[in-house]
């Protein structure tokens, strides 16, 4: 007990002088978190960078400081945003992945502190955003794209900048806008605590003003030029067809869903053969191709000919080609390593299936278990994870002589999926998902996404879930119609094939590369103007004339503790921790 309150004292004082760090670092990863759907206050992300880029740049917080204060805005940014993920597999995993993520914005936090000495740094912290942004959707397993912030846009002002430059640019121009913000207000503090009939007042420097007033205006102007295009898209004289979107449910939300699979198919052709009896009452009009959801068919059509009988009946009755989400058997499959594809076939009225597309980037602890006989003696939940195998192709199917681009589900996050199918022609966007092991507010999410490739690509999205949401969405990134969740429905919606490319279906890789690369570049350019790698040379140097004798004053005048650093901040702050 002696021992105890001691080391309780200890940690008292140590947490004190950082306390309003701490709770403006918890207060920016919620504010992160309710950007996105359900609930999308969109201006939120700018409210969020403001508060931790004033926790970063606080010339007492140490590069130590800025991983801890990047890792508490991490935690309280994912863990809220990513709870659906307990529902499948329990609370561990869903607490393990939150806090994997929050380690990049961790690793954010410890270079936003190794860059904010140069000059300019609103900048230069927006693009170290961009790098762990970039870093968290490429590792491990092919990353994990959930939670950039450019998702968290669709129903804002800045959307439009996705045209330009895609998701990566989008999520550039608020971390931007927020930093610059910070630096606005950071100079007007520091010129209102400088002011007074007693005090000599201290105007900011140019640069200090400049810098972040260009950066914001660069993007509001950027947004602008971009806005009357999106505007614009889904107007013109391009072809019309009519698409519909099959929801046909589950009998109930779960894993469980999956022992159902017959009730699932049958679901969907019950609402398939549904829109045929509307069509012909005169009620909605006669649609070119259906979309059916991933996993409609979790029974393989293609050797249970039982299932092949039930979509041919839904075809049949439709009289148009079904986009059939289905299983599909590999040709290596055993008991013993069952592999599958997960699988959108082409089903015409006349000729049966045709073209398919096979999922290409496959959920890692999901639809399959990477190195699964590591993992499965860790938890129990690894027997639950699939066999699929990724496919290949080039992301479009033909229906109704219609280019069809395909993303299943998991697909859409990606930035390379549907840019590989608009690059090979693809007219309209398709994401046949499903939802039922999931929520709402997951299906919510997956949403935005749909609607941050429409805008991107200027094409038509059409998203089909098992059991929702699902919806149509046009170019500028309006819901022309959706489904409730967790509901039997289906959507039947004239939309515009279109054929331009945009300049971020041409030219996003470069524009992320660029960004990634300048981010590289500024780390590196703060390492040596910081001097860091002179201090090991020096100390050396200095223990050398010691030893000889030579004595000689002590040349090191490189600060001891990394938080002290000079700085382009030095005077911005007074003592304390406000």
């Amino acid at each position: 007990m002696a021992e105890s309150q001691p080391r309780l004292t200890r940690m008292v004082a140590a947490l004190t002088p950082r306390m309003f760090r701490l709770l403006a670092s918890t207060t920016a990863g919620l504010a992160m978190c309710i950007s996105f759907p359900p609930i999308g206050w969109w201006w939120s992300a700018v409210l969020s960078f403001v508060l931790l880029t004033w926790v970063l740049v606080n010339p007492k917080t140490t590069v130590a400081g800025g991983f801890g204060y990047g890792m508490l805005f991490g935690l309280s940014f994912y863990v809220p945003l990513l709870p659906w993920i307990s529902g499948l597999v329990g609370p561990v995993p869903w607490l393990a992945l939150a806090a994997l993520q929050a380690l990049f914005c961790a690793v954010f936090g410890m270079f936003a502190v190794v860059v904010r000495s140069l000059p300019g740094w609103p900048l230069w912290l927006a693009l170290v955003w961009c790098l762990q942004e970039w870093l968290k959707s490429s590792v491990p397993f092919g990353g994990f794209p959930w939670g950039v912030v450019g998702f968290g846009q669709t129903q804002g002002p800045f959307l439009p900048l996705v045209q330009w430059g895609g998701v990566p640019l989008l999520s550039f121009g608020i971390a931007l806008v927020g930093t610059s913000l910070c630096a606005l207000g950071i100079e007007t503090v520091r010129w209102w605590q400088h002011s007074g009939p007693h005090k000599r007042p201290e105007l900011p420097s140019p640069a200090a003003l400049v810098v972040p007033g260009l950066c914001i205006t660069a993007v509001l102007l950027s947004t602008a030029l971009a806005a009357p295009q999106v505007r614009r898209a889904g107007a013109g004289n391009a072809p019309t067809v009519t698409v519909a979107a099959i929801q046909g449910n589950v009998p109930r939300l779960g894993l469980e869903f999956n022992a159902q699979r017959r009730a699932v198919l049958d679901n969907h052709v019950r609402e398939t053969v549904q829109l045929a009896d509307d069509v012909r009452a005169g009620l909605v009009p006669q649609p070119q191709f259906v979309v059916w959801p991933e996993n409609s068919s979790d029974i393989d059509p293609l050797t249970n000919p039982d299932a092949a009988q039930q979509i041919s009946v839904a075809v049949q009755a439709i009289g148009a080609p079904i986009l059939v989400g289905t299983v599909l058997a590999r040709p290596d499959w055993t008991p013993e390593n069952p592999t599958a594809s997960n699988t959108v076939v082409v089903w015409d009225p006349v000729s049966g299936p045709g073209e398919r597309h096979d999922k290409q980037i496959i959920q890692p602890f999901g639809e399959y278990l990477p190195w699964r006989g590591f993992f499965k003696h860790l938890s129990s939940y690894a027997d639950r994870a699939g066999y699929f195998v990724p496919g290949t192709g080039n992301g479009v199917v033909h229906a109704a002589g219609v280019p069809i681009g395909v993303a299943t589900c998991w697909e859409v996050i990606f930035d390379r999926a549907l840019r590989e199918s608009v690059l090979n022609g693809a007219q309209v966007l398709t994401v046949p998902t499903n939802n039922a092991t999931f929520d709402q507010n997951m299906s919510e999410q997956q949403l935005a996404f749909a609607r941050a490739r429409a805008v991107e690509h200027d094409r038509y999205v059409v998203v089909a879930g098992t059991t929702g949401i699902s919806a149509v969405i046009a170019p500028d990134g309006s819901e022309i119609a959706r489904t409730q969740f967790f509901s039997p429905a289906y959507l039947d919606v004239p939309i515009r094939l279109k054929t331009t490319e945009t300049p971020a279906t041409r030219w996003g890789p470069l524009v992320q590369w660029v960004l990634v690369g300048a981010a590289v570049a500024v780390i590196g350019a703060a390492i040596l103007h910081n001097g860091w790698f002179m201090r090991p040379l020096r100390r050396r140097r200095q223990q050398r004339d010691e030893a000889s004798g030579s004595g000689g004053p002590d040349t090191d005048d490189t600060p001891s503790d990394e938080g002290d650093e000079p700085s382009a901040l030095a005077g911005q702050y007074d003592k304390g921790d406000s």
